[in-house]
């Protein structure tokens, strides 16, 4: 059986950092490919990975992108295409917080939560999918929030964007069911990631990252 290729957006750092270390150490023979802008990051994650997996993990590859650019994202397309092939499993998690007042809410503040948590998604979903496609088979995760299924006040743009990350969701898996590929929306609630560090709210207070991405293991199990 082909060793899994497993992608993951968001992997510098947060959920996507513990993400990649579960299914580094719980997945034998797994191929990460690791995505995020900051390759500094990526490489100590990388180091992480390959000692967690205990020589589990096949291969451990990291791509610098920006997956809110389409041509960035089109490089990183191609890159992990000719290293490793299809993807298997592809868990679109790249995405940031911040809080602020509707009213307050800039456009450009908007636009940021937009690209990065929704654009992202639909780009590298775009990129990936059609060959799950034709093989007829493959997993598609997302990463949304509660913030995606109820609004709550001071978070209009992170609200709107986490919203359309549920309905992209929704629609990929509509459209793709019938043909084999799963698709999952999953929605935490307040994790700790270094978003958080300058909020004044203690760590034991947030869910952990570890939690979350035992969930993504999980699903990816059945």
């Amino acid at each position: 059986m082909k060793k899994p290729v497993v992608l993951i957006t968001g992997a510098s750092q947060g959920i996507g950092e513990a993400i990649a270390q579960v299914f580094a150490e719980e997945v034998r023979g797994v191929q990460l490919a690791l995505v995020a802008r900051n390759e500094k990051k990526l490489k100590t994650v990388a180091r992480a990975c390959a000692k967690r997996a205990g020589g589990g993990a096949a291969a451990v590859e990291i791509f610098a992108c920006d997956v809110s650019e389409e041509a960035s994202v089109a490089a990183m397309t191609a890159a992990v295409t000719e290293r490793f092939g299809a993807v298997d499993v592809l868990i679109n998690n790249a995405g940031a917080f911040a809080m602020a007042p509707f009213l307050e809410t800039s456009v450009a503040e908007f636009d940021r939560m937009v690209a990065t948590n929704l654009r992202s998604a639909f780009l590298v979903t775009r990129a990936f999918v059609p060959a799950m496609v034709q093989r007829k088979r493959g997993d598609v995760f997302f990463m949304s929030s509660i913030a995606g299924l109820e609004a709550y006040p001071q978070s209009a743009a992170y609200c709107a964007a986490k919203f359309g990350v549920t309905g992209l969701a929704n629609v990929v898996r509509a459209e793709t069911k019938a043909v084999g590929v799963r698709v999952c929306c999953v929605h935490p609630g307040a994790t700790w990631s270094p978003s958080w560090s300058a909020s004044g709210v203690a760590p034991e207070r947030i869910m952990p990252a570890a939690d979350v991405a035992r969930a993504f293991l999980d699903v990816y199990r059945l």
